[in-house]
């Protein structure tokens, strides 16, 4: 029996995540914030806003009625920027269904209370929904992944029936998901990529080189794991597709916003005018503050993200920042 689905969040991941389970036959009502799209999108069967260019499946429906959206769905995947995933989840959770499957493929840290997403979505929904949450993240461009480029992903989960559960209904011949039972380090790799992409971005700005990108991401790797174990979550983990696959994808892709943001900054432009003229969400620049706020108060030694911090918040010349990295103690390679 083909369950109903609710997609929360008609960016272009959210679009394209909607638009794949309704090609694999299942009826999918896709959320969206803003009324006049979700009537656009319903009537000419494309967002033209975030996804142009691809055609939507009939068996997709869109509304900007929250309650409408998740009613009586037995799978409910959030795909909202991070920043307000606790906000929608509220104004969700008295319609959900206590036995739905809940499914996070935002990316993020939020901000104030330092949470990962899991932790939020465990903070609000009741204990015994916490064995049907998963969590989507891996190396996919929305816009590939929307016109069927071969993509591998992974949900983790901490049952491993559900994180099956979730692999079935997902993948696709083009589409693969891997389970996984490491949430922490999933979600963290997915959101730390972020910001190393940024400070990949900011390098190429600057005119640096291969060499330089090497760098970045090898040693914003291990950033990444570091914190990550000290979080509970495995190393081998970042060596996969959420953490070093997400990682490269994100710090080499021209699609990649976070990058192109880096770009700009690199290049001298002030973030606030670089966001300004942009209509989707880099997630990396609001978790730059929370992974650097995280890693200092757990003492983890962050160096890469500790200078995009000080680029995007305290106004620090990219120049000096690549030098205060290049001048640090010599050491050990070593995470």
């Amino acid at each position: 029996m083909k369950i109903n689905i609710a997609v929360i969040g008609a960016g272009s991941w959210g679009t394209t995540l909607a638009n794949l389970l309704a090609g694999n036959g299942y009826p999918v009502t896709l959320w969206c914030y803003e009324e006049d799209l979700a009537e656009r999108i319903q009537q000419v069967r494309i967002n033209d806003l975030y996804l142009p260019g691809v055609q939507l499946s009939k068996n997709l429906q869109v509304t900007s009625n929250l309650k409408s959206a998740v009613s009586t769905k037995q799978l409910v995947l959030f795909v909202t920027p991070s920043q307000v995933t606790r906000r929608v989840l509220e104004q969700a959770l008295p319609d959900l269904l206590p036995q739905a499957l809940i499914v996070s493929a935002s990316k993020g840290i939020e901000n104030d209370s330092l949470m990962l997403l899991s932790q939020v979505f465990e903070d609000l929904l009741p204990e015994q929904m916490h064995r049907q949450l998963g969590f989507l993240s891996g190396p996919s461009f929305a816009k590939e992944v929307s016109v069927g480029m071969p993509t591998a992903v992974v949900v983790a989960a901490r049952d491993m029936v559900v994180a099956e559960e979730i692999q079935k209904i997902f993948s696709t011949e083009n589409f693969r998901v891997y389970t996984h039972n490491d949430i922490i380090g999933v979600e963290l790799g997915g959101a730390m990529k972020n910001v190393i992409a940024l400070a990949a971005g900011v390098a190429d700005g600057l005119g640096f080189g291969h060499n330089t990108r090497a760098a970045l991401i090898t040693r914003g790797l291990t950033e990444m794991t570091r914190l990550g174990m000290k979080l509970g979550g495995a190393a081998e983990t970042f060596a996969g597709l959420a953490g070093m696959g997400d990682l490269v994808l994100t710090c080499t892709g021209d699609l990649s916003r976070n990058r192109s943001v880096g770009i700009e900054l690199g290049k001298g432009r002030k973030i606030e005018e670089i966001l300004g003229g942009m209509q989707m969400v880099a997630e990396g620049v609001q978790t730059t503050l929370s992974a650097y706020q995280l890693a200092d108060k757990l003492g983890v030694e962050v160096p890469i993200i500790e200078q995009m911090y000080l680029l995007l918040y305290q106004d620090k010349d990219p120049h000096q920042a690549v030098s205060d990295l290049m001048s640090r103690n010599l050491k050990a390679e070593a995470v």
